[in-house]
């Protein structure tokens, strides 16, 4: 009999701190990881088909893409790159969770391979240390 005691109490204690842990992790959700996904896409909203062969003269279309997983609004800076001259510069803020996708138009002045074009995302208020970065090289014949 004194054994069953024993063992119900033990249970009894198990179940509540059961009850105490399950209130805990309701009321203290631990927050997930932390960043930022940062995107290129080509024609027709894909991941592919990026205007990687163009012509002189001709313009190229993509999709930028960013989507704030930092679990706090956080605002940021966007710099495009071709070849070292700016393309476009914007800077934006997004609340928790927040997407925008950003549609990009560009036309090549200049004959070459390999043309390297840069995609920088600075998360402010750090403007000198690219936070993430995407590459795409560009032939232009």
């Amino acid at each position: 009999m004194k054994f069953d005691k024993v063992a119900s109490l033990i249970l009894l204690i198990l179940l509540a701190a059961s009850i105490v842990a399950v209130i805990y992790i309701t009321v203290n959700p631990q927050s997930g990881e932390k960043f930022t996904e940062f995107y290129i896409l080509g024609e027709n909203g894909k991941a592919g088909n990026y205007p990687a062969n163009l012509t002189l003269g001709e313009t190229g279309n993509l999709t930028m893409g960013i989507v704030n997983r930092e679990q706090n609004t956080t605002s940021y800076d966007l710099v495009v790159q071709l070849n070292g001259n700016q393309l476009y510069n914007n800077i934006f803020t997004l609340t928790k969770n927040e997407t925008k996708e950003i549609p990009l138009s560009f036309t090549t002045t200049t004959i070459g391979q390999n043309q390297k074009m840069e995609f920088m995302l600075y998360k402010l208020p750090n403007n000198t240390n690219v936070y993430r970065s995407l590459t795409l090289y560009i032939n232009v014949n």
